[in-house]
């Protein structure tokens, strides 16, 4: 038995330690990644909202139904995909909810974390592209600090390696490193490669790549998540093939290593097909906007104030979907685009509100039209708001 990897003059060293104890109570490296995280995620995520025009706090709406549902998906993912353990010759069907020991599927975050921000949205009157494409950048950067956990717990390795940045592996056990009798931590034999350190440095290039692009180019309609999604599995197709961990195989290949190409060529295809320019939202029964101050490019809603007299602060019953330059009016004026009354008999330059639940005014003289056939009419009025770790 090796003791210690042979000697290197360059390695990177993994912590002997997974999981604190204060008290009773376990505060495992795995779990606060992933918490941080999220926290990053959201953060972003609140940035990129209120660009768009969607009132301060939304996000925190959005995360109440999106993690919870994120970690169910995830968790149901890596049963499926791994059902031995669970329901095969001496599994344990009861370690399903076991999540604490370990076993999320990233495949299954994603699409639970999207059913769960899909019901958030419909709940705000925010279209679900506006939320997808808003968290785009945030989520890569979300995971690429949740793979600083995989370091803690020593797992999701790569094959053995001798560039100067090979990973020392600890053997571990309820997360902490075996020790041999002088008290060392064992470590197994060899340096490996971090593959959980390339997709961590590969989704932080991801957001990168989203950001800039979507600054640039000005997507819309969940084409910068798309853009994610195809960065973020075009990564994970050739880190998959590195890993050496236990998986599901189909035809000798790894489940995940399919999966990452099935997922991006849809992704591919959504990206291509779909077009329209990004969309902006002007809340819907809350105080006129202020204007922005110089340079800033947050919305500036007020909701100190209060609603019918109550205590509780003012919230948006809705949002309006409008270009890029009638938001931006607005936000500089506080003076909504315009509506007509009679749909059947609209002015060529002035957005209709198809939904007859709501309120229309006739257009302001001192409002824009859109008199320019380049630029895209006001969408239909938003509905007001209804009375094994990662694998």
């Amino acid at each position: 038995m090796s003791l210690a990897s042979p000697t290197s003059l360059a390695a990177l060293p993994s912590p002997s330690t997974a999981v604190w104890h204060l008290g009773p109570i376990p505060l495992r490296a795995y779990a606060l990644c992933i918490i941080a995280g999220i926290v990053v995620a959201c953060w972003v995520t609140e940035r990129r909202l209120r660009q768009r025009g969607v009132a301060p706090g939304a996000v925190l709406d959005i995360a109440l139904w999106a993690v919870p549902a994120g970690i169910i998906g995830a968790r149901i993912y890596h049963v499926i995909t791994s059902p031995a353990a669970y329901f095969g010759t001496g599994g344990d069907p009861i370690k399903v909810f076991f999540i604490h020991e370990g076993g999320l599927g990233i495949w299954g975050a994603v699409a639970g974390g999207a059913v769960g921000a899909y019901i958030a949205a419909r709940q705000l009157g925010i279209p679900f592209a506006v939320v997808a494409d808003a968290l785009a950048p945030g989520l890569p950067l979300a995971q690429a600090i949740g793979r600083l956990g995989n370091w803690f717990n020593n797992e999701l390795y790569g094959g053995r390696t001798d560039l100067p940045w090979g990973l020392e592996i600890h053997r571990m056990d309820g997360g902490q490193a075996l020790r041999d009798e002088a008290g060392r931590p064992i470590l197994e034999e060899g340096l490996y490669h971090p593959t959980f350190a390339y997709e961590a440095l590969w989704n932080v290039g991801v957001a990168a790549l989203v950001f800039f692009l979507d600054r640039k180019l000005r997507l819309g309609r969940g084409r910068a998540f798309a853009l994610y999604v195809m960065g973020y599995t075009a990564g994970r197709f050739w880190i998959e093939m590195m890993r050496t961990d236990d998986a599901t195989s189909i035809l000798g290949v790894r489940l995940n290593v399919w999966t990452a190409a099935l997922v991006f060529v849809g992704a591919l295809i959504y990206f291509l097909r779909v077009r329209g320019p990004r969309e902006y939202l002007i809340p819907i029964g809350l105080p006129t906007a202020t204007a922005a101050p110089a340079g800033s490019d947050v919305s500036q809603v007020d909701l100190s104030a209060t609603r019918g007299g109550s205590s509780e602060p003012a919230v948006p019953e809705g949002y309006r979907v409008v270009s890029e330059e009638q938001f931006a009016h607005w936000r500089q004026t506080g003076e909504a685009p315009g509506e007509v009354t009679d749909p059947a008999d609209p002015d060529p330059g002035t957005p209709t509100d198809p939904d007859p639940g709501t309120p229309t005014d006739a257009a302001d003289p001192g409002t824009p039209t859109d008199e320019d056939e380049d630029t895209p009419p006001v969408a239909e009025g938003a509905a007001a708001r209804p009375a094994d770790r990662d694998s």
